[in-house]
């Protein structure tokens, strides 16, 4: 990291699966970012409960004595569906205000094996960086291979040329969390000429039709 400037992040949020899934790894490697994120003094925001992957890293956190968020929509604390919030717990109305909250309070996103709602959230952040809505660094905690298939399909877009080199160094990855966190702090957002000319302020006429467009 010599040489390297150093962005200061305080709370990463955590994007995973409400399942543990197949591979014990998985597990261990949220319990191991939790612990990762508590020595180093980094809060969590993640989607709130306690199951699966979201469950492991959220206690893993508490325990290190370091602050929890967990953000969830209402429907889901119905009926106790995915279990107690370890920490703080902000309900929301809808997905989209749970993604929004999520993005406007951390510093930097982080991605371990999930399904469609992971990797849902995981774009989302993506597109959102490459229309200069934020410019927070973004990784994917990629074990045992876990997102090879993502990153190969990613490339793979690269040379058909519908992302850009430069969106594509918006997507950070590294098989360890200390690596993972050291690359987000190393980060350096390099906005799209033409995108970042966008505005998104609640001032601009087009932003209520613009946000209509990126729901969908």
């Amino acid at each position: 990291m010599e040489g390297v400037s150093v962005r200061k992040i305080k709370k990463i949020c955590v994007f995973c699966g409400a399942n543990y899934g197949k591979d014990v790894a998985f597990v261990n490697a949220a319990f191991h970012l939790g612990e990762v994120l508590g020595k180093r003094k980094i809060d969590l925001v993640y989607g709130g409960g306690k199951l699966g992957l979201m469950g492991c890293v959220s206690t893993a956190v508490a325990q290190h004595k370091r602050q929890v968020l967990g953000i969830i929509p209402s429907a889901f604390t119905v009926n106790n569906l995915v279990g107690e919030t370890c920490g703080k717990e902000i309900k929301v109305a809808t997905m989209q205000e749970r993604l929004v909250m999520m993005m406007e309070l951390s510093d930097a996103f982080i991605a371990l094996p999930g399904g469609f709602g992971t990797l849902e959230e995981l774009f989302q952040m993506i597109s959102w960086a490459q229309l200069s809505i934020h410019n927070k660094p973004i990784g994917v905690l990629n074990i045992n291979g876990f997102f090879n298939g993502l990153l190969s399909f990613v490339d793979h877009a690269v040379k058909q040329e519908f992302i850009t080199p430069r969106a594509r160094k918006i997507l950070i990855s590294a098989t360890t969390a200390d690596e993972l966190v050291d690359k987000l702090q190393a980060f350096r957002f390099e906005p799209d000429p033409a995108l970042s000319k966008l505005k998104w302020s609640p001032s601009s006429s087009q932003k209520e039709k613009l946000d209509l467009t990126l729901r969908l």
